[in-house]
């Protein structure tokens, strides 16, 4: 069909070619026996005349029930996904045939669908139910640290800062698929969404002594807080990953949030694929420390809020990730 696809009435003679060929067959024969019976010209004019009438009658009938049939097929391929119930009534035991092997598929898909949706649900309930057992065992070691004022206690304490993170992130990428049931859209402060992503940061930025240079980007977003937040932190997280001296900058430019830093870079030819989920690219193979799902996890969230990220990177200058907030609404106070 991959030659007809733009002309139905070409296809359609193409597979009705073989009762097209029959018929002008039919009509041969008929004309040579009244030649050989040498009967008057005029009688067989009549007769090819008459039945070639009929012949289109016939066909044209057929061309427009067969559009009919298409076009229910073609309506079909929108709800397929859905439901089986729109396919055009069958016109011969084949077609019922086909359509009885669609409605086994369908059924066994559906079957697969909800086995996998369970299985993710469980996971998912599973690691939640993890993650909250897991932060009391942390929060209690955070109490044992605090109790001592040691060097060793300050590493120790930014280490469970990194569990507790990768704790978090492993809750976040398991509800991906997910997310759009847990979604709330309002309009929210989003110095009030940088601030508790900053805080969560404050200790990293203390250890590794690295300057924040933010103020206040007065604007409200319609997004959702909790999500917007984790990719807040995400970005925050890596710039001080791979930061090692100098500072990092938050603020706004038209209806795009910023996050600069100065770390090491990211090289131009990793840039367009530092979005892929699993690249880890140079820096990653280099520190061994990139898992590739962070700015990963960070584009598929943002898409589903309905907002964009981009990334500007010169190797030993530093990074750039800019979310653009344009396709939702901002108001600037």
């Amino acid at each position: 069909m991959k030659n007809y696809k733009e002309n139905l009435f070409l296809y359609y003679l193409h597979e009705n070619w073989k009762s097209i060929v029959l018929i002008c067959l039919f009509v041969l024969c008929f004309i040579t026996v009244f030649l050989l019976s040498h009967q008057p010209l005029g009688p067989i004019l009549y007769s090819i005349l008459l039945c070639s009438y009929i012949v289109c009658i016939f066909f044209v009938v057929d061309f427009l029930k067969f559009i009919k049939q298409y076009k229910k097929i073609k309506n079909a391929e929108k709800t397929i996904m859905l439901e089986i119930d729109q396919l055009p009534v069958p016109k011969n035991a084949i077609e019922q045939k086909y359509q009885e092997l669609l409605q086994i598929l369908y059924k066994n898909k559906n079957e697969l669908t909800v086995q996998a949706d369970n299985k993710q649900k469980d996971l998912v309930d599973y690691f939640t139910q993890w993650t909250h057992q897991i932060k009391t065992p942390i929060a209690a070691m955070r109490l044992l640290l605090q109790s001592e004022q040691k060097k060793q206690t300050a590493e120790l304490e930014l280490e469970l800062i990194k569990i507790e993170q990768y704790v978090e992130f492993v809750l976040q990428y398991l509800r991906l698929e997910n997310m759009s049931n847990d979604l709330v859209f309002k309009k929210y402060e989003l110095d009030e969404i940088i601030k508790q992503a900053v805080r969560k940061n404050a200790k990293m930025f203390i250890r590794k002594k690295i300057s924040l240079n933010y103020s206040d980007v007065n604007c409200t977003v319609l997004t959702d807080e909790k999500w917007l937040l984790f990719v807040i932190e995400q970005i925050l997280s890596n710039a001080l990953k791979y930061t090692k001296t100098g500072s990092i900058s938050i603020y706004r430019k038209n209806k795009r949030l910023i996050i600069e830093d100065t770390g090491i870079g990211i090289q131009a030819v990793d840039l367009p694929r530092v979005f892929e989920k699993g690249f880890t690219g140079f820096n990653g193979r280099a520190f061994k420390q990139s898992t590739g799902i962070g700015l990963y996890l960070c584009k598929q969230i943002l898409t589903k809020l309905s907002h964009d990220i981009t990334i500007e990177s010169e190797v030993g200058i530093g990074t750039k990730l800019i979310i653009d907030l344009e396709t939702k609404e901002i108001g600037v106070e």
